[in-house]
């Protein structure tokens, strides 16, 4: 038969596909394997139509060979095969597929499941090889053909012999150049590694002849020297059975371990096993895993999320980011599914309706997991914490709080009961009645928050204190604004007096006894408060720093430290403890010493943002105002 060109449309999707649409050339054998598993299925879905073959399942296989002299490989399936007209139909039209139109033609029965849709995955052959055979014979048929092509030339199809029913594939791989080594493809452990990365879980046996070495005979024994000798034996390269497709009472949690341990590279056991699917809309088996501690990048950019994905048990993506939140960002693990909508090269996603479906359910049984384990593993939860927690609190923030209400209840903070951490819900049921508000404090350390002028009366009144020791923290509850109807105060905020109705107005009455006083330190500590006061709080501190308004300071040191981000100023205000000596000391240079009472308040002022944990602008300017003082 003479050479037949390929259609104008097929030649330039052909030269698209070989040279863009595949990001990696070691996809063409997953493409060829998954063809083959379709022509097997094919074959099968008869035996279950009419019964009419006679085979089962263990009759079918894929075989792999490899010439490394002729530089060819040859995958060889017991499958359906093709007729002439289905050679020229299928292979002569890129993007026709066979398995397509037999997935719409018949209704899917139980256990037949077509890899294939696009018609395209079979050219992926042409990025590795200049040339490609293919001798098939059609189940029933007494012919047999042979399709070749060189490439965009076009393709030619003649009568070949073929003892058996099924499809031969045989690539003549190109000369290695400086860029790409093709020759890679004709080692047996290249390819096993590429079958197993890619097609373990094709549900019929991939063989392929592997060498091996054993000891030879009437060796290593009587003192005769142990010699070696290769041999060559057939293996299977292909697990079949995927471990999610197990019935759980199937599986033990040691083969559960192990599979994470060696498809994700950790040498710990995950935390905890989430297994979930589902059918109908969205028809998936997704197996996650939450690790016990962060990878070593978890909080860099350089960090990828994501799932890997399975269509029908074939790899598609490494890591599917699509598929998790980023406040769960850390679950490793897969989702298979036999019906997503998936573009040419099965590589990318299309970004449908289905897709979407399938995240929004893993998200929320992983949030469901998690409170599980929460709530009936305290001490595990506690160990996730500390790996993952941050996380979590970032979660909270991010979006503007969209998933606040999702991993309200999964936060922990350290409350000052004990020094242990707590969540939302424990604070809030152990919460004295007629406490107005939910307090919290911020610092490096849990006893920097302890320490601060503010928590001793808070503390005195019976009531928690939150410590917020990360950066997002304050954030994160800023966000949230509210839990069981009680505001979240901070305590080092004008606004967060725990005061009695009594000491306040005491506090205001003194405030203007004193107006000139407070009005002078105000002039002396200029823009660097908006107010100097009176407290009706402080106990044993003589002064603290407050912030009026939407910014505390550890706001401000959080956003000032981001690079390129316009800097804000918290509203200070200098608190004055009217039952401290210092505050006497401070009536009487009123009236003797006002030079000296302005040295006082910015000494004063210095102190009291040391407490906060701010450093000072001028540390030295502030050793001389003390020694001035001395």
């Amino acid at each position: 038969m003479a050479l037949k060109e390929f259609q104008a449309e097929s030649k330039r999707l052909m030269d698209l596909m070989i040279n863009s649409i595949y990001t990696h050339k070691e996809i063409f054998l997953r493409e060829l394997i998954s063809n083959a598993s379709d022509a097997i299925d094919k074959l099968y879905y008869r035996t279950l139509e009419d019964g009419a073959t006679g085979l089962s399942r263990d009759d079918f296989f894929i075989r792999i060979d490899l010439d490394k002299e002729a530089r060819t490989i040859t995958l060889t399936d017991n499958g359906v095969g093709m007729t002439q007209q289905e050679l020229d139909t299928n292979l002569g039209v890129i993007a026709k597929s066979g398995s397509l139109q037999f997935k719409t033609e018949k209704e899917q029965k139980e256990d037949v499941d077509i890899i294939g849709q696009f018609g395209v995955g079979f050219y992926s052959a042409f990025m590795v090889s200049g040339r490609v055979r293919v001798e098939t014979k059609a189940f029933g048929s007494d012919e047999a053909f042979c399709w070749e092509s060189s490439g965009l030339d076009g393709y030619e199809i003649t009568p070949c012999e073929k003892a058996e029913r099924g499809t031969v594939v045989t690539l003549w791989l190109k000369e290695d150049t400086e860029d790409e080594k093709y020759s890679e493809f004709l080692d047996p452990y290249r390819v096993r590694q590429l079958v197993k990365r890619y097609s373990d879980y094709i549900r019929y046996p991939i063989r392929m002849e592997m060498e091996k070495s054993r000891l030879k005979e009437g060796t290593g024994i009587e003192g005769k020297d142990p010699e070696y000798e290769s041999y060559w034996e057939t293996d299977t390269l292909n697990s079949m059975v995927p471990i999610w497709k197990k019935a759980r009472s199937e599986v033990s949690d040691e083969e559960l371990n192990a599979f994470y341990k060696e498809k994700f590279y950790d040498w710990q056991d995950p935390l905890r096993v989430i297994r979930t699917s589902t059918e109908g809309a969205a028809t998936y088996s997704a197996l996650l895993f939450v690790p016990k501690a962060a990878p070593m990048d978890y909080y860099t950019r350089e960090y990828e999320k994501g799932l890997q994905l399975y269509a029908s048990g074939v790899l598609i993506m490494e890591k599917c980011a699509d598929l998790l939140p980023d406040c769960f960002s850390f679950v490793r693990g897969l989702v298979d599914s036999q019906d997503l909508s998936l573009n040419i090269s099965r590589e990318m996603l299309q970004h449908d309706r289905q897709l979407k479906l399938i995240a929004g359910r893993l998200e929320k049984k992983i949030a469901s997991e998690l409170k599980s384990m929460l709530t009936n593993d305290r001490e595990k939860y506690e160990e996730f914490w500390k790996s993952f927690g941050l996380q979590l609190k970032f979660g909270m923030y991010d979006g503007y709080g969209a998933k606040k209400d999702e991993l309200k209840d999964l936060v922990l903070f350290t409350s000052s009961k004990e020094q242990k951490l707590t969540t939302l819900s424990e604070y809030a049921a152990r919460m004295p009645e007629g406490q107005p508000a939910i307090y919290y404090g911020c610092g490096e350390t849990v006893q920097r928050v302890l320490s601060l002028p503010q928590a001793e009366a808070v503390l005195e009144k019976g009531y928690e204190i939150l410590c917020l020791t990360d950066n997002v923290d304050e954030f994160a509850l800023r966000v949230l604004e509210k839990y069981e109807g009680k505001e979240f105060k901070n305590i080092a905020s004008d606004g967060a007096e725990v005061g009695s109705e009594e000491e306040k107005e005491k506090a205001q009455k003194l405030s203007g006894d004193h107006k000139d006083m407070l009005a002078a330190m105000k002039e002396a500590l200029g823009d660097k408060v908006k107010e100097v006061k009176v407290s009706a709080t402080l106990k044993s501190h003589p002064v603290c720093i407050s912030t009026d308004g939407m910014i505390s300071t550890e706001m401000e040191k959080v956003l000032n430290a981001m690079p390129a981000q316009e800097k804000v100023k918290a509203q200070r205000v200098l608190e004055l403890n009217p039952q401290h000596p210092i505050f006497e000391k401070l009536c009487g240079l009123m009236e003797t010493d006002k030079d000296k009472l302005s040295l006082y308040a910015q000494v004063l002022y210095d102190q009291a943002l040391l407490i906060e944990g701010i450093p000072l602008e001028d540390p030295a300017g502030y050793v001389q105002k003390v020694c001035g003082i001395l």
